[in-house]
Parts: C-alpha cells; sequence; structure tokens
C-alpha cells in the first residue's frame, strides 16, 4: 500500500507437505517459510537504490494486511459465539500488529521527490490505491462504499471476495450485535443492509457509555481494544499522508489517484465513532 505500489493477488496455502515430508535436503526454517519464494519476490524494475526499500515496504504493507484480516475475521466469529474474551485478545494482538504497519512507514521516511520520481515511471498504472486487501480492511472496519468494486471487475475472483466483505456485517457490525444480545441496545442489532456505510446514533452512543458507567468489565475491554485499533488506523493514513506529501507534494498520485488530497480527507474519518463520542457521557467510577 505504500505510495504507488500493487501487489499481485495470491492466496494463502496450507499443508503444503507434512514437516516429515519436506524436500530432501532443505533447511527446515527456509522451508517453513518458503524462502526460496518469498526472497525472490524483490525484482525492482530500475537500478535506482530506494526502490528495493519501497519494494519490500509494499509486500510487508501486504503481508500485514493478510494477517489482520485473518485476526478481525476470527475476532468477529468470535463475538459471535459470545466468546468476548477471545474476541478481545484476538484483537489485542491485531493492535500490535497495527502498531507494526504503522512504522513500517519509516521505511520510505527518507524517500525524496528525486529519488521517488527516478523510479516513479516505471510503476506505470501501478497504485496502493488498487490494493485489494486494504479494501477488504476498511470493508471489516465498517468503511464500506460499493464504488471501489469498480476497479476489480478485471479480476472476477477479486471482485466476488470484495463484494462478499461489503455486503458481510463489519467488525463493529458484531460488536452492537453482542450490545443488542446484552439487552444494551436492540437498536444497534442486525442492520438491514450491512454494504451501507456506517452512520452512527444516540442509541449506541448511550450503549456504550452505558457499558462503561456500569463497569461491565468484558465489554469495557472490547470497547478499548476496538478503541485502539481504531487509533492506529488514523495513525496509519496520517503517516501514508505524510509519506505521500513528502515523496509527491501536492502532484496527482500513480494509477490516477487524487494523492495527497484524497488521503486528508480520510485522515478525518474515525472507525467506530461512537467509541470516541459516548466518552463525555461516561459516570464518574464509584470504585
Amino acid at each position: 500500500m505504500a505510495i504507488g505500489a500493487s501487489t499481485p493477488r495470491s492466496e494463502p496455502t496450507h499443508g503444503v507437505h507434512p514437516p516429515n515430508a519436506r524436500p530432501a535436503g532443505a533447511i527446515p526454517y527456509a522451508d517453513y517459510a518458503s524462502l526460496d519464494t518469498l526472497l525472490s519476490l524483490q525484482r525492482t524494475r530500475t537500478d535506482v537504490p530506494a526502490e528495493m526499500s519501497f519494494l519490500i515496504a509494499s509486500q510487508v504493507m501486504e503481508l500485514l494486511f493478510a494477517l489482520l484480516r485473518h485476526e478481525w475475521t476470527i475476532a468477529g466469529e468470535r463475538l459471535d459465539a459470545d466468546d468476548v474474551a477471545g474476541a478481545t485478545d484476538t484483537l489485542r494482538r491485531s493492535v500490535r500488529e497495527l502498531d507494526v504497519l504503522v512504522s513500517t512507514w519509516d521505511l520510505l521516511a527518507t524517500l525524496t521527490p528525486g529519488e521517488f520520481g527516478a523510479f516513479r515511471e516505471e510503476l506505470g498504472e501501478a497504485s496502493g490505491f488498487q490494493s485489494y486487501l486494504y479494501r477488504h480492511l476498511e470493508f471489516l472496519l465498517g468503511i464500506k462504499r460499493a464504488g471501489v468494486l469498480r476497479g476489480y471487475v478485471g479480476t472476477p475472483d477479486v471482485h466476488a471476495e470484495l463484494d462478499r466483505a461489503l455486503r458481510a456485517p463489519s467488525l463493529y457490525d458484531h460488536a452492537l450485535d453482542l450490545l443488542a444480545r446484552r439487552g444494551r441496545c436492540e437498536a444497534a442489532s442486525g442492520r438491514s443492509d450491512p454494504s451501507r456505510p456506517y452512520e452512527p446514533t444516540e442509541d449506541v452512543e448511550r450503549a456504550w457509555a452505558g457499558a462503561y458507567t456500569d463497569g461491565v468489565r468484558d465489554l469495557v475491554a472490547l470497547g478499548e481494544v476496538l478503541t485502539d485499533i481504531s487509533e492506529r488506523w488514523t495513525r496509519w493514513r496520517e503517516r501514508h499522508l505524510a509519506a505521500t506529501l513528502r515523496a509527491l507534494g501536492n502532484r496527482p498520485g500513480t494509477g490516477g489517484s487524487a494523492g495527497a488530497s484524497w488521503l486528508a480527507q480520510t485522515v478525518r474519518v474515525r472507525v467506530f465513532p461512537e467509541l470516541w463520542t459516548m466518552r463525555t457521557l461516561v459516570e464518574p467510577s464509584k470504585s
């Protein structure tokens, strides 16, 4: 997802061969981590030294996107099963992964306009805005925009996968369904059309505030870890904007994207909005 970067679609594979059936002479760690394949993917298109850092940063971000999708999908399933502790543990792990994702921008912090310009044309139409894993994460966070699917009509499998994610409940929808099952807020349950952008409500705001005021430990823990995720997501967008401004200024992004001007708009959008606004309503603890 680095500026102008795009990563080919690949599906995770599991159990290609059991440990006792690894190729003869293979180094166990290299075999487990598929190092030969992994280290063959850093194919730069120029001899500009900074391009390698740009490419690896892009690939690392895509791997972390895949990991976060895995974690948030599991967390949603656990919330549906009323395993709040299990979901919260999974989400806490994802917060650390988000910290790594945010820090990945450090790899591009020294990229100057001249260095980026020296290899930018070789990217062609490739742009980080095309990352389907990033779109999937947006959908999991409740940032639902059907229009982005148009960019994937040429790849039917990706389009179908994103369409399913668009129509499925977000991570926040799963949390609100839990509030409803706890009798905290009936209006929070089962949005009629999960593919629509999430709109905050006073009912949900009061439901979260009530759980915090009443000291419902598992709901407070869940609310806090979701707030951590929201905060890290904003940090990642801020770092993306800063990196884009450093390397491109206000020029349009690659692939026809609007660049910094569009990124500046996304920074102002917080996911899980009522978890921020409800804090003025929480009554002081009596303990």
